[in-house]
Formats: C-alpha cells, structure tokens, sequence
C-alpha cells in the first residue's frame, strides 16, 4: 500500500504532518478528514516502497526519549488487544518526526506483507538498534511483547535522562571556557596591540613579562589563521585516526588511564553494561547472546574485549563473575553483586541495582566535577587577566621612575 507524506491543519488550526498509508491519493485525504487534519499538501512517499528501506538523511536524528514514548504507547495498544499492523499505523500517523513516521510506516508495510515485528525493525539499524531488535524478537517469541516493550522503553527514558543529566552538568563549564578563550583572543589581538604601543614607541628595555605579552600578542595578530588552521588539522587528523581499530582501543585506554575522567567514564560505561544486561535477561534472553549485545554498546573497546573474553569464559563452563573480576575494570561491587545474582538466580535484578548504584555515583561525579571545574577556569582567566595587567603597568612604573 502507497504511503503519502502530508501537511495540514488539525481542528484546533495548528500546522500538522506526517505520514499515512492508502490505495490512492483521494483514500488518502478521506482518511486524515476522519481523524480530524484538513490536509494541505499531499505527496507519495516513493522512497519507502515496499522493497525499499527508509532511506534516513544523515542529518536526521530520532531523540532517544521520543523513541522511548512511541514505545511506551506501542506497549499500551498492544496490551489493549489491537493488532500489531493497526498498531504501527497509529503510531505511524501520530509521530511528529517525519523520520519515525516513515520509518514505522514502512514497517507496518513489511509486518503486513508477512515479516515479524523483529525483521522487520531489523531492516531499519538507524533507528532500532540491536538491542532493541533482540529484545522484541524475545518478546514474540514468549508472547510477552507488552511487558517487554514497557521494559525497552524504561530503558531508553533511564539511558536518555543519564546522559542528559551529563550533558547539561557539562554544558556550563564548556560555555565558560568557549567564553574565556574568545575574550582572551579579543585581548591579545585587538586591546593589548593598541595599548603597549606607546611602549615601543620609547625605545626602552621592556620588562620580561611585557615583552613576552608583545610577542604572543603580534603572533596571535599575524598568524591567528595559522593557529585556526593547524587547530582545525589536528582535529581533523585526530579524529580520523580515532576511526581506526587501533586509534580507537588507544583512545580508550587513554580514556580510562585518564584521572578524575577516566573513573568517571568507567562508571559510565558499567552503568551502561549492567543496565543493559538486566534489561535483556528480564526479557529471556540468554546470557550469551545477551553479553553479545551488550559488548556493541559500552562504547569502549577495552572494555568490550573484557565481556568478550567473560563471554568465551562462559562458554566453556565457567560463571560470569571471575572473569569479570580477572579483566580488573570492572568494581569489586559489581563482581560481587553478580556472582550474588548468579548463586540466588537473581541476576537481573542484582543488576538492576549495581546500574541503580552506579547511576547515581556518575550523577554525583559529573556533579562534583562541574564544582570543581567553575572555580578552576574562574582563577585561571584571574591569573591571565592579572598577568596582563602587570605586563601593561610595569613599564607605567617603570616610566614614572625614569622621569622622577
């Protein structure tokens, strides 16, 4: 069935769009006049066919926390008894991003032709990612796909509020910093040039700090493109090296060595492992194939290769606490809580509060971080400014003494 891509007016005048499937055009618009749009502009989506996947622009992105509320609401239509097809179409016609829209649309197009909910959400990686995809295949392999979409979207909404407490706790210190090298720019470039001239023009041996100041400042003003463009290279050059295997287990363990930062992001990451992992037990996945999912989404790949070599300890026999230990980044609390979980059969749930724990610890870190950060960047932009003002009134003093 065609899909069309539509923008329009809902009842209350307020500019809608989305996606809707129908045999035609006119089936179309006689189904957005049922639920209430007054379409506007109606085109067919020829991207989206039924043999063709959702072709997502790269500047595209789906939130985290949107796409644990279309699970959410996935969750309730199908625990109310609705079909999965008419399930998909709801919330195909409802999603405000085109991007889901299209995504699900094309879905429900795919469970319609035969596929199951899994394949078919396979056939999508932007969006649903492996975890995502394995959970749900559980989930209609037991017959519990309600229960298992309310724990997907639990854990989307628990992934996506860490980081955004992360980030925002971070936003701060990195606009203070933007800031304070701007000004300092603005200084050594443009203030500092127009204020010592009247030093060179005297002809006097300048004090050390003066002259280096003098020297920074005409650098900076010459040769700022090269600085930008050496800066930009670096970046660039660092950045393409980090893509690379061995660039990337370099920065990792660079990462992890690091102080203060690299405990945090090892509680980061293990947060992450433990959630997940709880997550994909509860589901009824196995061990294996769930420590398979969980090693692609650490985002570290040291750490990735130490659940690797627990999984290949698993396998022949062993239990997941003594290599997890053995690896040594992972916290003695951890390991104990899941070789607890192991003798109680209680794993999942064990797991569930070492992420609990460890939620809160990376909560106070970046909190005790951001402390820290504020007063440091606020006494090194002191210690610039007051080394600049000395550079400027020492040969001041220097003229007074000269003329008394």
């Amino acid at each position: 069935m065609p899909l069309y891509v539509y923008r329009g007016l809902d009842a209350g005048g307020r500019a809608v769009g989305g996606v809707v499937d129908a045999d035609s055009p006119r089936g179309a618009r006689q189904k957005l006049r049922r639920t209430g749009v007054f379409p506007t502009d109606l085109s067919e989506d020829r991207g989206t066919g039924s043999t063709r996947r959702v072709a997502a622009r790269r500047s595209e992105r789906v939130p985290a926390a949107e796409l644990a509320a279309v699970t959410r609401q996935f969750s309730t239509l199908v625990a109310a008894g609705l079909p999965l097809v008419e399930a998909l179409g709801a919330l195909s016609e409802q999603a405000e991003r085109p991007l889901l829209g299209r995504t699900l649309a094309q879905v429900r197009q795919e469970v319609t032709e035969g596929s199951a909910l899994a394949e078919a959400l396979a056939r999508h990686p932007r969006l649903f990612a492996s975890l995502y995809v394995n959970m749900v295949r559980a989930g209609e392999a037991s017959g519990a796909l309600p229960v298992v979409l309310e724990r997907l979207a639990d854990y989307t909404e628990n992934q996506a509020r860490l980081l955004a407490k992360v980030r925002t706790a971070l936003t701060y210190p990195a606009i203070m910093l933007l800031l304070s090298g701007t000004i300092l720019f603005f200084l050594l470039s443009y203030v500092v040039p127009k204020v010592t001239r009247i030093f060179q023009e005297t002809h006097q041996q300048l004090p050390l700090p003066t002259r280096f100041l003098l020297g920074l400042s005409d650098f900076v003003a010459h040769w700022w493109w090269l600085v930008l463009a050496l800066a930009a290279g670096a970046v660039l050059g660092v950045a393409r090296w980090a893509r690379t295997p061995a660039g990337r287990a370099r920065v990792d363990r660079l990462l992890l060595a690091a102080p203060y930062f690299g405990r945090l992001t090892q509680k980061l990451a293990v947060a992450r492992f433990a959630r997940t992992l709880s997550t994909l037990l509860a589901s009824g996945i196995g061990l294996l194939p769930a420590l398979d999912i969980v090693k692609s989404i650490v985002d570290n790949t040291v750490l990735a290769g130490a659940i690797e070599r627990a999984r290949d300890a698993i396998r022949e026999g062993q239990s997941i606490a003594p290599p997890l230990r053995e690896s040594g980044l992972f916290p003695p609390l951890v390991v104990h809580m899941v070789a607890v979980g192991e003798r109680s059969g209680e794993l999942p749930a064990m797991l569930a509060k070492a992420a609990d724990t460890y939620d809160d610890e990376v909560e106070n870190a970046v909190g005790a971080l951001t402390t820290i950060l504020e007063p440091v960047i606020i006494v090194f932009m002191g210690g610039v400014v007051l080394f600049i003002v000395l550079a400027i009134l020492l040969p001041i003093f220097e003229l007074n003494r000269i003329v008394k």
